[in-house]
């Protein structure tokens, strides 16, 4: 796994590369409809922040996120349905769409777990082919939040019908802190008014199991699961 990239080909002088030791998948996972589509990565050692390389809060149980709530997604995904994978890291924002909303576009088939982001009826903007795993974050602040992992979409990537869909991470807090013992990623509630008590103090290092990705992704973004506050 490589932490700082910026591009897939030549240099990245501030990419930090490390080995998987454990993959842990979500035991409900469903390759049918996508449900509970998230995993952990466990790192083979330990990851020290550097400017370049920086944690992310993770959405707490009852986070809140509006239709509207702008959205950030990266990745290195096709910039084109079919096209070729994008050689520079890529970002887009893109607003929440609410679930009624968003299971009407796929008849029915979008559950609690998921949250979806896009320009629905307009289309122009979304994540694409290879951007599956990678991140979704919104700003409270300071801070930037997790609130989804990329699931998957519309095989036409800007189809004005069809919003992209990502695991909502805030629906496995009890899963993901089952699994990191006694030091926990950074939970907050979004929205909150200054600091949510779930907030756990900033770590210098990034230690094992505290990756969060989808189970269908197929390239490299991962996102860091601590809190920091700026």
């Amino acid at each position: 796994m490589y932490f700082g990239r910026r591009s897939q080909s030549g240099q990245n002088p501030n990419e930090i590369f490390r080995k998987a030791s454990q993959i842990i998948n979500h035991p409900n996972y469903n390759s049918v409809t996508f449900d509970f589509d998230i995993a952990l990565v466990q790192l083979s050692s330990s990851l020290d922040f550097t400017n370049y390389v920086k944690p992310v809060c993770l959405a707490a149980t009852g986070s809140v996120f509006a239709g509207g709530t702008e959205t950030w997604v990266t990745g290195f995904g096709t910039l084109q349905s079919g096209g070729r994978p994008a050689d520079t890291l890529q970002e887009v924002m893109i607003p929440i769409v609410n679930n009624i909303n968003c299971k009407e576009a796929y008849r029915g088939i979008i559950t609690s777990n998921m949250i979806c982001a896009g320009l629905l009826n307009v289309g122009g903007k979304s994540s694409c082919q290879g951007d599956s795993g990678g991140p979704a974050v919104n700003t409270n602040g300071s801070r930037w939040i997790q609130s989804g992992i990329v699931n998957f979409g519309s095989e036409r990537c800007d189809d004005p019908k069809y919003p992209s869909v990502f695991a909502r991470v805030s629906q496995f807090q009890d899963w993901i802190e089952s699994f990191t013992g006694n030091n926990p990623p950074g939970f907050v509630q979004f929205p909150s008014n200054g600091l949510s008590s779930s907030v756990s103090p900033l770590i210098s290092s990034l230690s094992p199991l505290l990756l969060s990705i989808s189970l269908t992704f197929s390239i490299i973004p991962f996102t860091i699961s601590l809190c920091h506050s700026s």
